[in-house]
């Protein structure tokens, strides 16, 4: 569903320039729900702009279904906002117009596309998210947590074969939050719908399938979930890093280059800076500090 190879983007200004993405590479399957967490600054939050049609990448490859995001016309990128896929801010408001019911929200979408506004199919959305009783109900009426089940539904209705979600849960408790990932999860499964979350939340990410970690712009970490079947039972009780590796098994992200990213705190404890020795004894790669040169001072 999404291929992205040597993604880079640049945001220059006069006399700035930025690189938020340096040549990341990342898959993702049709059906798969994950997501990506990273630092702040690390370049989530451009990866998603960028997959969602709001941002356009400098270089590299980036594919989603049949649409090439590098070469798209402006034609083409509305079609593919309208149809291919769909979008959850944390800030709700930018899903929601205040003075419309939940369900005349969901039609909105519907209207742009030219065809016949669906409203059996905005109900069974506002259904699915629990809102059945709350659907003719405007925002003023409606707690946080509902106006972003209402926005889960909206991004959803025009069928969208991918949803995006930037820090979904991060202005809702956490009951609010178990049960929009419950959300998610049904319709992954129901739909087979394509689900990327960028969070910062560790213990959220440990509820899917895959967690993929960005540091400086780059894919550097993996967490697969050891066991498909694992819910988010089984992380309920844990929080942060100890909840992903409770329930996901970790990797080194290596590139086609051979590149990969050491974490800073295992080259810091071996006092490694900007060089080291690499060593192949048959069955392990060994990474140590340079030897000191003669007369080199200690």
């Amino acid at each position: 569903m999404i291929h992205c190879e040597g993604l880079v983007k640049i945001y220059k200004t006069d006399d700035l320039e930025v690189v938020a993405l340096q040549g990341l590479n990342l898959t993702v399957e049709a059906g798969e729900m994950m997501a990506i967490i990273g630092n702040s600054g690390s370049g989530k939050s451009t990866l998603l702009n960028i997959l969602g049609g709001l941002d356009r990448p400098t270089a590299g490859q980036v594919r989603v279904g049949k649409w090439d995001l590098l070469k798209i016309t402006e034609a083409e990128l509305v079609m593919y906002k309208r149809e291919t896929v769909g979008f959850v801010w944390q800030n709700n408001a930018r899903n929601l117009l205040p003075y419309l019911t939940a369900l005349e929200n969901v039609e909105v979408p519907m209207m742009f596309t030219g065809k016949k506004v669906d409203r059996a199919y905005a109900r069974q959305l506002l259904e699915m998210v629990g809102l059945k009783d709350r659907m003719h109900s405007k925002l003023a009426q409606l707690s946080g947590g509902e106006q972003q089940r209402v926005a889960i539904a909206i991004a959803l209705a025009n069928r969208p074969k991918l949803l995006l979600a930037d820090e979904p849960t991060g202005s809702v408790d956490t009951a609010t939050s178990d049960l929009i990932m419950d959300i998610f999860r049904r319709f992954n499964r129901e739909f087979g719908l394509t689900i990327v979350i960028v969070t910062h939340d560790l213990g959220l990410a440990s509820k899917v399938d895959r967690v993929v970690a960005i540091r400086d712009g780059l894919t550097s970490t993996e967490f697969i979930k050891r066991n498909v079947h694992l819910d988010r039972t089984l992380a309920a009780p844990l929080y942060g890093r100890r909840a992903l590796e409770e329930v996901h098994e970790a990797f080194v992200v290596v590139d086609r280059a051979g590149r990969l990213q050491i974490p800073r705190e295992y080259l810091q404890a071996l006092g490694i800076g900007d060089k080291a020795t690499l060593e192949f004894d048959g069955e392990k790669i060994l990474i140590k500090p340079p030897k000191k040169m003669e007369g080199e001072s200690a």
